[in-house]
């Protein structure tokens, strides 16, 4: 008997499913240690039908968000029969559909009267995962092994039942005990989800799930073709540079995407981009796609639920070979941090045709991290540097882009670091961190501000790992706007030595006292920024956003030494007058 849909129970379902998701996320920030996870929140949480299909996620980091359905196919496929209620499946392998090293995932099978139903599933940015350098970003890299251990999917528990030796296999090739610890927090979390979802099945029965999730599918699949329809049809090109692939000074490598709007449906070619470089600048096929993914989603209606049936209109081409998908066994921990240049080329190929939809372009990733023993406790520690690893978001019609965003990757945000763990958790001085006067594009909506960041180093022999983009070009202004500000990183040791990070850099023995100094650039702005009002502008002067000159000289604002507005004179400037 075929079961009758209840609008009312799809749209509960949705929104429970949703809800399960954020649970496993508040259990991972609140079980794991590392700053990376309990503060930053670099990890994602998500649920899966027994296929593999996804039911929702929890995009704390979004690029992470859409690698996991891949890799829960994969799994399905990998193990066939062999999956048994209580195992527990971890997965890094960037050759098996996974999307960086460093982000290892845990997955869990969930079982209803003794079928598979689903899955409860996340992934989080470990501290280190083996490889050459510790913390797991080897700008030095040719190869996958000299970058990490690479984790095939593997039972770490089996039927209920820790599989010890394989346990430790994993963690004896791993530097830090926190990695542990937080793995079993990911386990944990997938407990949660795994209870969620008992819960549905307990209360509504597995055919009334089953039917009411393929109507959920199907609707969100109607409200995504919808989205695409309002799109004119045609073709459109962009293309977006990646600067420098940390071997060859100087080298470009063009990302090109070719976007074709049909009706209802929606595909993106790369086909055309650069081949892959020799180092480590190389992105995955699941890393790539979940970077076009999130970056169009910001362009469509953000209420649309994200399951299987929003994907289904969209096809994304990404050629072997490419630096977007490298070929085995190519090294590719970068490749996250490709989406930046990704999104740029998929914004400049359709500002033209939504313009309203589109935002200025983004302030580039650049990173540092630092490694060393701290002197305070005899311990290693491992920090990304979250405080400045990114500037301002773009401006939009009508909005201006957000202020120092974090690591977006196109969207979403990791949160900044709290000051007071900072030099809790690293041996370092915090001595500034601030906005950035001036950096945001200029525009009638200006981008958002970048930040610069100092502080000392705290431990002798520190190893300085940087990462990113950004110190060529800027982020683009659109319709007028202005671009923002570029990215550096540089070293001031204690004998006044001063040392100039590349945007791909691994800078050995920085001895204790080091000065630390990066400037993480603004978003660009959009429209003529001598149409913004001119008491914003004043405002934004008052509070050391804008500067005098800047005020005068780019959004023809005039004030008087109490920030006032000189209306005549701003007339004039602005040729009103």
């Amino acid at each position: 008997m075929s079961v009758k849909i209840d609008k009312v129970l799809v749209s509960i379902l949705q929104r429970r499913l949703k809800s399960i998701t954020e649970e496993m996320s508040i259990a991972l920030a609140r079980t794991t240690r590392s700053p990376i996870l309990c503060e930053a929140k670099d990890f994602v949480t998500g649920l899966y039908d027994a296929k593999g299909r996804m039911l929702e996620q929890c995009e704390n980091l979004p690029i992470l968000a859409f690698s996991l359905g891949p890799v829960c196919q994969y799994i399905v496929d990998y193990f066939g029969d062999e999956i048994y209620e209580g195992d527990v499946i971890f997965h890094n392998d960037v050759f098996s559909l996974g999307n960086q090293n460093n982000d290892v995932a845990a997955f869990k099978p969930i079982f209803f009267e003794g079928e598979l139903v689903a899955w409860a599933a996340c992934k989080g940015h470990q501290a280190d995962i083996g490889g050459a350098v510790r913390g797991g970003y080897n700008p030095e890299a040719t190869e996958v092994w000299q970058e990490a251990l690479r984790i095939p999917p593997v039972k770490v528990y089996e039927k209920g039942k820790l599989r010890k030796d394989v346990w430790n296999l994993i963690f004896a090739n791993i530097r830090l005990d926190i990695v542990a610890e937080d793995m079993r927090a990911e386990i944990g979390s997938c407990v949660v989800g795994e209870r969620g979802i008992l819960k549905l099945l307990e209360r509504y029965g597995r055919e009334a799930f089953e039917a009411h999730k393929e109507y959920l599918f199907d609707s969100t699949e109607k409200m995504m073709r919808a989205e695409i329809r309002s799109i004119p049809n045609g073709v459109y090109h962009g293309e977006a540079n990646a600067y420098y692939d940390g071997r060859n000074p100087g080298s470009v490598h063009t990302i090109r995407v070719k976007i074709t709007v049909e009706d209802e449906h929606i595909t993106f070619d790369y086909t055309g981009t650069d081949p892959q470089t020799e180092g480590f600048v190389n992105g995955t096929y699941t890393s790539s796609a979940s970077a076009t993914l999130l970056t169009f989603l910001q362009m469509v209606n953000p209420d649309i639920p994200h399951n299987d049936g929003m994907i289904r209109p969209i096809d994304i081409i990404i050629p072997e070979g490419t630096i977007l998908n490298a070929a085995y066994p190519a090294a590719t921990t970068y490749g996250n941090h490709l989406c930046p240049n990704n999104a740029d080329a998929i914004m400049r190929a359709l500002s033209p045709v939504i313009p309203d939809r589109v935002t200025a372009e983004w302030n580039e990733l650049l990173c540092a991290l630092t490694t060393g023993i701290d002197p305070r406790k005899g311990i290693p520690y491992v920090d990304i540097g979250f405080m400045g690893l990114k500037g301002g978001s773009g401006a939009i019609k009508g909005v201006d882009g957000y202020d120092h965003i974090g690591m977006i990757d196109a969207s979403g945000g990791v949160l900044d670091q709290d000051y007071e763990m900072f030099e809790q958790q690293t041996p370092h001085l915090l001595l500034k961190h601030e906005y950035w006067t001036d950096s945001a594009g200029p525009g009638r909506w200006r981008g958002g501000l970048g930040v610069i960041t100092e502080y000392i180093i705290g431990s002798d022999d520190t190893q300085v790992v940087t990462f990113g983009d950004g110190d060529v070009e800027p982020a683009r202004g659109v319709h007028g706007g202005g671009d923002g500000t570029l990215n550096t990183i540089w070293l001031r040791y204690p004998d006044g030595t001063k040392y100039q990070c590349t945007t791909k850099d691994l800078v050995r023995g920085v001895p204790k006292g080091t000065l630390y100094h990066q400037e993480a650039g603004g978003g660009g702005g959009y429209g003529d920024p001598k149409l913004r009002p001119a008491e914003k502008v004043a405002l934004e002067v008052k509070n050391e956003i804008i500067s005098r000159e800047a005020a005068r000289e780019i959004y023809g604002v005039a004030l008087r030494d109490d920030f006032s507005v000189d209306e005549e004179e701003t007339a004039r400037l602005r040729g009103l007058a």
